[in-house]
């Protein structure tokens, strides 16, 4: 997982976790996003996000030698 798929995750977990403290989001909608946000704060973290493997996404930058 390349750096900026990193950062545009944790920017969007960060979006989510707004909605929900300033009450826009709230319910199920609130507990979804909630569990979404989760998983893309651990997948920053790890640098993995399993979903790629089946798919052959790859963002990470190739260096050349």
């Amino acid at each position: 997982m390349g750096a900026t798929d990193r950062i545009i995750r944790l920017l969007i977990a960060v979006a989510i976790g707004i909605l929900y403290f300033t009450n826009v989001i709230s319910g199920t909608l609130a507990i979804v996003l909630g569990i979404l946000a989760g998983v893309f704060v651990l997948t920053s973290f790890i640098g993995f996000c399993p979903l790629y493997l089946p798919l052959g996404i790859n963002t990470c930058r190739n260096k050349k030698k």
